[in-house]
């Protein structure tokens, strides 16, 4: 669901650093525009930015190996922020849109999660994300579309990666048309597709060494004015990408017991059928759990998926790459959460994929 935009802390710590000259003569900006059924999307412009919408994200994942076979989970994603503060001020600082990036790299024969983050707000050439195209970027860090494929960009000291993404076929829209809903009231939605099975070639850098890479990745790409409803605590997604070529994508939001609120799931067979899942017809159980040394946050890394499709009942279990992929945002978007590398199995262990999974909620509740 990306998914994540978890970011609204964030949003408040860069939102406090210039509010005083920004707000002034400026004041708030027009309401947040509603996410409601019936939008008709176009592509190309729909790659690109919405900043009327309080909330944005471009939010790649992946499974790579290099030429050794070792395998790496990487995520790279671009928030975009409309705060409204400063809107009508004429000041070139005021913080009316904020860019928060996250990247990371699941090393597994390490053991660990590398992680980068940066923040800043929308002020080219520094930072921003274009409208009509997909080009999100803070300083040299940068996710874009051109020639047919995307590039992600980004640089740390302890890491790096330049990858080319290569889309098949054309955007998978999430729920009725692309419209999500995330609860039981309807106004708690989002704009929302995904681009699956992208093939993915490039080079990471680990301590100074480069390596060359390979994999498959899936982009979700997603903006809302208003997603999670007040009983809710977090949610749980998946995206994965299927041995066979096929795809799919699911989430629960969960409440403040635990007990699921609303759920969807979006499943592409082989020959590009889609099937769209209503709550009744997703069901996620958690398995195997796993305790943060950091945080004290215990999340369940191990899920059954049951999706009931039109020709019956189908299982996804879920392991992870490695248990610890908890991702400390504290610094940017003042969330904690889990988003890692899983494979896939059917229920006798036969491998059908890989893909990505993401909970919130679990150590502190979204702000979203």
């Amino acid at each position: 669901m990306r998914r994540l935009a978890v970011m609204l802390l964030g949003l408040l710590m860069l939102a406090n650093v210039g509010a005083a000259e920004a707000a002034g003569p400026g004041g708030e900006g027009a309401p947040y525009p509603e996410v409601r059924p019936g939008r008709s999307f176009s592509f190309p412009a729909d790659l690109g930015a919405h900043p009327t919408y309080r909330t944005e994200w471009w939010y790649a994942t992946g499974w790579l190996e290099d030429e050794t076979g070792q395998a790496r989970g990487f995520q790279v994603t671009f928030f975009r922020v409309r705060s409204r503060i400063g809107e009508g001020s004429a000041s070139r600082f005021a913080p009316s849109q904020l860019i928060i990036a996250h990247v990371a790299l699941a090393d597994a024969a390490q053991g660990r999660l590398l992680h980068a983050e940066r923040s800043a707000r929308a002020q080219p050439p520094l930072a921003g994300a274009e409208e009509g195209r997909t080009h999100a970027w803070i300083g040299d860090w940068r996710f874009s579309f051109e020639d047919g494929r995307y590039r992600a960009i980004a640089r740390d000291p302890a890491f790096g990666i330049d990858l080319e993404l290569h889309p098949e076929g054309a955007p998978l829209l999430n729920g009725e048309g692309g419209y999500s809903r995330k609860a039981p009231a309807p106004e708690h939605a989002s704009y929302y597709y995904s681009r699956p099975q992208l093939r993915v070639a490039g080079e990471i850098i680990i301590a100074g060494e480069r390596r060359t890479v390979k994999g498959h990745a899936w982009l979700d790409h997603e903006w809302s004015s208003q997603v999670m409803p007040a009983e809710a605590a977090g949610w749980d997604w998946v995206g994965l990408n299927l041995l066979d070529g096929g795809a799919v994508m699911a989430f629960q939001m969960r409440d403040r017991s635990g007990k699921p609120l609303w759920a969807a799931a979006t499943v592409r067979e082989v020959g590009g059928e889609a099937h769209r899942l209503p709550p009744q017809a997703v069901s996620f159980q958690p398995g195997r759990r796993w305790l943060s040394p950091r945080t004290g946050a215990e999340y369940p890394v191990e899920w059954s998926i049951s999706l009931q499709l039109p020709g019956g009942r189908r299982r996804l279990d879920l392991r992870p790459l490695m248990d610890d992929q908890e991702l400390d945002g504290r610094r940017s978007t003042g969330a904690v959460y889990w988003e890692g590398a899983v494979s896939v199995t059917q229920e006798d262990g036969t491998a059908l994929g890989h893909g990505y999974l993401e909970m919130t909620g679990y150590a502190n509740r979204p702000r979203l």
